[in-house]
């Protein structure tokens, strides 16, 4: 990004559901996984901005929303304060490679470190070596000896009997 740039960030409002499900569609068709949304601008818009579980910062280029993150707070009982947790990071491919995802990043890092937060995690699928490569040059370190388990759909409603 050259200092020409104009660019900024924004939160996302309630009236940004269709361009955030636009961001999530995207990016789950680059992991190969548009099968599995099931969000609806409604949901969204019930859960982002209703009930506010979660943020969404744009990355702007000259006005135009060309990348996103969708992020909530966690809590570390070690830490004895919440974090950040990063559940989506995108960029449109024509923007890729011109700093949006570090400039995200930071943004993410500022908006933690400025909540007073104990730190600031994510995951990413073991094959996306880009990304992963991209995330250790932040200074991020991949979590070993955890495993990552989830429960959803009919086991989550028999679990909950």
């Amino acid at each position: 990004m050259g200092a020409k740039d104009t660019q900024r960030f924004r939160y996302a409002t309630e009236k940004d559901a269709e361009l955030i499900l636009f961001f999530i569609r995207e990016l789950a068709a680059y992991e190969h996984l548009l099968q599995e949304v099931v969000a609806t601008e409604a949901t969204l818009r019930e859960w982002l901005f209703e009930k506010q579980k979660a943020e969404v910062i744009f990355a702007l280029e000259n006005g135009k929303e060309v990348g996103f993150a969708l992020f909530f707070h966690n809590f570390s009982t070690f830490l004895g304060r919440a974090g950040i947790y990063l559940e989506d990071l995108y960029v449109l491919p024509e923007y890729r490679g011109r700093g949006y995802g570090k400039a995200l990043m930071r943004e993410l890092a500022q908006i933690a470190v400025g909540r007073g937060c104990g730190r600031f995690e994510w995951w990413c699928l073991d094959w996306n070596q880009p990304s992963i490569d991209f995330y250790k040059s932040l200074g991020a370190v991949p979590m070993e000896d955890w495993t990552v388990f989830r429960i959803t759909g009919d086991a989550l409603t028999e679990l909950a009997r």
